[in-house]
């Protein structure tokens, strides 16, 4: 029998700073559950695209009309009873409200990688417009994601079959 109170759908929300690995645990995540998967930084408009691009890191007004975007995306999905991973950096909680205001489905799943290793890997990343310079404003802008919150910690360590089967094995009780 099915439970009453549970979401028609699973919106995951792979959240965390840049470099972090959200793009590789969201794609496998979404490839091997079988559902769909968008990019959370495909919504940022122009000209959030070009403040980064230039080492200016994003405000809070920067971030509203992105996040509203995502959450409308997640709102559709939840419309069609799609099953889905979306990645969001999510660095706030407020943030994370505004995702989650309204629709049931979302449940956080935040990437959590020492300082150190952030910054190895964003000194060797190509081909992405956030410079490594904006890691340290991530960094003083995140907020943990909290007990209270739906969603939990997964530790980025022990290479990506041992973290996707640590978001997997954590994601088991939200799955609708």
């Amino acid at each position: 029998m099915t439970d009453p109170t549970r979401p028609a759908s699973t919106t995951v929300v792979v959240m965390g700073v840049s470099g972090s690995g959200k793009t590789t645990v969201a794609t496998q995540a979404a490839e091997r559950l079988g559902w769909k998967y968008s990019e959370g930084d495909d919504f940022h408009p122009p000209a959030n695209v070009e403040k980064m691009r230039a080492g200016h890191p994003l405000d809070d007004e920067d971030r509203w009309p992105w996040l509203s975007d995502i959450a409308t995306w997640i709102g559709d999905r939840e419309k069609l009873r799609e099953d889905v991973v979306i990645t969001c950096s999510a660095l706030k909680r407020a943030y994370r409200e505004v995702l989650r205001d309204g629709h049931p489905s979302v449940v956080f799943c935040q990437l959590v990688v020492p300082a150190e290793v952030l910054e190895e890997r964003m000194a060797h990343r190509r081909g992405h417009y956030m410079p490594a310079s904006l890691l340290h404003s991530q960094l003083e802008t995140l907020q943990d994601l909290q007990p209270d919150e739906r969603g939990f910690q997964v530790r980025v360590e022990g290479g990506e079959e041992k973290v996707l089967a640590d978001v997997l094995r954590h994601l088991e009780p939200y799955l609708a």
